[in-house]
């Protein structure tokens, strides 16, 4: 395998080339043009990245300014959509759910989208359901999109022909980069059919625009008479087709930009001390562009993540008008800056992935704008705590419409902060051991679990409970308990907190 010393930004662009041409060469016949398109994204990354370290390792934070409130609408303001507007609006939309991921999270494999969440439903056997609602209830005829990543393709392919019959189903597969050691910026692959899923990652989901035009899809539904994309990530299920928003931005127009239309919206919400990582809105030089945490600077990490600075963040559901990503990728303007992923394998060999976010292409789109959106339109399951909270009394689950909202029987609208130790609660399998059935949380703030813990039937957890068992200790709560404001050691003495 090839290796080099030198980390001159122009050696290791002309050694990273040279090998990509090398794994090209040693690719069948017909995987060559493909893999020809895929290396060049993957070099211009590399080269992006490799001038951005070589210009500043440390952002001008000074630059870096709030996007202000005045400049974030409410949808609360948004206007109501009449009857008659709805179908020619739904007839310009296509739906787009990112599917890269795998339940490794939550200690599944395979496709997080194909997990059970809720009712024996998976998260999309319930997209899938609010997208039929729509079309039955408007006569529209919305697709429904998956982006895949080579990690889910052939899982998400093998249960797609149930779908179809329902609704207009599409999936293509993002691009697939080789991961870099560290200290060579070489790739760990030395042929083209090493298949170690250790050697390759897909490149975030900001791989969207370029992998979307390259599936031929786009030009198929501008053919179609389709417009905007709604897109999001296929474990948020409060991303729900929304009429408001989708009227408020085919009527939106941004009159310092001459009154083009808007080509980009991004949904924000009001960030919590549960959402310290997420990117938010920002005017960097006064450009409006995202702010990943892994961009910002060390020293001011902890001012990103105060919710007194920066009072919003990126919930990922995203509008973007199809003819402008056509625009944009065809004359080489769409530019995000690359973020940086480092990893350490099990082998112990470190290694950089390097990725884009799909909601920082925000800076290059005209008329682009930001939503401030209610709560109700963020609820991701990234983890078995998300789980937990979404599989309770919490949240009802509208079987007609598979739309999953707050219980209104709730006093307060705020989210309890959920923490499930991951030794014991991290797995999916061992979660599910662990509860003879879900608590009631209703009137829930705050749940800290960790240790041995088994739920009985029937417990009601209230206010702020935290439940902590010693090493070596085991502790049942009963059937029937109620604990309120309650402090459970490993000793099982009860007190109040």
């Amino acid at each position: 395998m090839l290796r080099g010393d030198s980390h001159d930004t122009s050696d290791s662009i002309k050694r990273l080339t040279q090998y990509c041409q090398r794994l090209e060469e040693l690719a069948p016949l017909g995987e060559r043009p493909s893999l020809n398109v895929n290396f060049k994204h993957f070099l211009k990354l590399f080269t992006q990245y490799l001038e951005n370290r070589s210009q500043s390792l440390t952002r001008d934070w000074v630059q870096i300014k709030p996007i202000p409130s005045d400049e974030l609408p409410l949808y609360t303001s948004l206007s109501i959509v009449q009857s008659e507007s709805f179908i020619p609006l739904l007839d310009k939309l296509v739906v787009v759910k990112l599917n890269g991921g795998l339940g490794t999270s939550m200690g599944c494999e395979g496709p997080k989208s194909l997990i059970t969440v809720r009712n024996d439903m998976t998260f999309l056997d319930i997209v899938v359901k609010q997208i039929q609602y729509i079309n039955s209830t408007y006569g529209s005829n919305i697709p429904l999109v998956l982006m895949n990543s080579f990690n889910t393709d052939q899982e998400t392919k093998r249960i797609e022909e149930r779908y179809k019959s329902r609704i207009l189903f599409y999936t293509f597969c993002q691009s697939k980069y080789p991961r870099l050691e560290k200290e060579t910026l070489l790739p760990l692959v030395s042929d083209i059919t090493d298949h170690d899923i250790s050697s390759w990652y897909p490149p975030g989901h900001g791989d969207f625009y370029q992998s979307y035009i390259n599936s031929g899809l786009c030009d198929e539904f501008l053919k179609m008479g389709k417009e905007y994309l709604f897109i999001s990530n296929i474990d948020n299920l409060g991303a729900t087709v929304d009429l408001k928003i989708l009227n408020y931005m085919h009527n939106q127009s941004n009159t310092s930009l001459g009154s083009k239309p808007c080509e980009f919206l991004m949904e924000v919400t009001d960030k919590t001390r549960s959402d310290v990582k997420g990117g938010t809105l920002v005017y960097d030089n006064g450009v409006k562009t995202l702010l990943e945490i892994a961009q910002v600077p060390k020293q001011y990490v902890d001012e990103f993540v105060s919710v007194h600075k920066f009072k919003i963040f990126n919930t990922n559901n995203l509008w973007v008008r199809m003819s402008a990503i056509k625009r944009l990728i065809s004359n080489g303007s769409l530019h995000m800056e690359p973020i940086v992923n480092m990893k350490t394998l099990e082998n112990g060999l470190k290694v950089i992935q390097l990725e884009n976010a799909i909601g920082a292409a925000i800076k290059c789109f005209d008329g682009a704008v930001g939503l401030n959106v209610p709560r109700s339109r963020f609820l991701p399951v990234k983890t078995t705590s998300d789980l937990l909270s979404l599989l309770s009394d919490l949240y009802c689950l509208e079987s007609s419409t598979g739309v999953i909202y707050m219980n209104p029987l709730r006093s307060f609208p705020s989210v309890p902060l959920v923490k499930l130790g991951y030794n014991h609660f991290g797995r999916l399998k061992e979660f599910l051991e662990r509860f003879e059935d879900i608590p009631q949380m209703l009137e829930l703030d705050h749940l800290t679990v960790s240790g041995d813990i088994r739920f009985g039937k029937n417990v009601t957890l209230k206010g702020t409970v935290i439940i902590i068992a010693n090493p070596g200790e085991r502790i049942d709560i009963p059937m029937g308990s109620t604990l309120e404001n309650k402090v459970i050691s490993g000793n099982l003495r009860v007190l109040d907190h």
